[in-house]
């Protein structure tokens, strides 16, 4: 079940207080979305799946527009999480990595909803948790970024579920740093921030993450929690290269979901190479086959088969398996109070 604001508050409140992380997958395409449920069906396990700038500007969404890619992103979400096959699957859809002139259009849109028409009906799309990509902010830049999508939130009078985060490249977060960025929002707009993205050791892409320390994990979990009065979560950017056991370890100091990016592309680009070279005969036109060959359908699944398993991996390493029907059963109750 894809899930709104509120909703998503208790699913994160879940992992933290059972000391489990949530994979974050940046799915590029219509195939990597179902390729993500069907791996958290299978391990009942929650996800997120989250997007990037680039990929709501992408042929597969936005074609260039990327407020039409949040829509065109959000209902092809919505029709699978809601299905009867993943309804029981609590899912997040996350903003990731929104940068540049548009940021504040793109997720003022993803935080109102976008409203579209088909035949007599309407319906209004919206994200369930967001953040923006702070690399090039300075602090008081993010500072005043997040201010204003409260602000946006509140005159709006709709919910937002926000994830903050300093340049996460750029080596540990320092108390101060969270003091100056964490202490400030929740002295402005207390109880909006879910999701604390500090600079923990780790870079984004194939880097090794020689720096990472489990200990910056910990000493910021206190943190939130001397600086905010509650703990707060944190989400861990750039594990690709970090080693199972580090990922497992963090999940139980505190981190509630981990980004996962660049790893996940490569399994799917190539898996979808070593297709090709594989079937490269038979999309011959001569051959008898070709046309299935060519179909969508048999590179789709070729590559599902080598990249569920990836999937379901990681979801175990972070310790999400069996941990999808509980947090239902608690959101559901959470829907029934309010």
């Amino acid at each position: 079940m894809l899930l709104d604001p509120l909703q998503s508050r208790v699913l994160l409140n879940h992992a933290l207080e059972n000391r489990y992380a949530i994979l974050a997958v940046n799915a590029d395409s219509h195939a990597a979305i179902t390729d993500c449920l069907e791996a958290a069906l299978q391990v009942d396990a929650p996800v997120i799946i989250e997007t990037s700038l680039w990929q709501l500007e992408g042929y597969s969404f936005g074609a260039g527009d990327p407020i039409t890619g949040v829509a065109r992103y959000l209902a092809d979400l919505a029709v699978m999480a809601n299905s009867k096959k993943y309804e029981n699957i609590p899912v997040i859809y996350h903003t990731d990595h929104i940068k540049g002139a548009q940021t504040f259009s793109i997720l003022e849109a993803a935080i109102k909803g976008i409203r579209f028409q088909f035949h007599d009906n309407s319906s209004t799309l919206k994200a369930s948790t967001i953040s923006l990509d702070a690399s090039s902010f300075t602090h008081e830049e993010t500072i005043h970024h997040i201010s204003h999508l409260c602000e946006f939130a509140e005159k709006n009078n709709v919910p937002v579920t926000l994830e903050m985060e300093d340049a996460v490249d750029e080596g540990i977060t320092s108390a101060e740093v969270a003091e100056l960025l964490l202490g400030t929002i929740e002295q402005r707009y207390p109880g909006q921030i879910f999701l604390w993205a500090p600079g923990t050791g780790t870079k984004h892409g194939f880097g090794i993450n020689m720096d990472f320390s489990l200990k910056t994990i910990e000493q910021h979990i206190l943190l939130t929690k001397q600086i905010t009065g509650r703990e707060i979560g944190i989400a861990l950017h750039g594990s690709t290269g970090l080693r199972n056991h580090d990922l497992s370890e963090a999940s139980k100091a505190g981190v509630i979901k981990v980004n996962w990016s660049t790893e996940s592309l490569y399994i799917r680009s190539n898996a979808a190479k070593e297709y090709y070279k594989v079937m490269e005969d038979q999309l011959d036109k001569s051959h008898k086959e070709w046309k299935n060959t060519a179909m969508d359908n048999g590179v789709q699944r070729f590559v599902s088969a080598a990249y569920i398993p990836k999937v379901q991996e990681r979801m175990l390493i972070l310790g999400g398996e069996g941990k999808a029907g509980a947090a239902m059963k608690i959101i559901g109750t959470s829907q029934a109070l309010s």
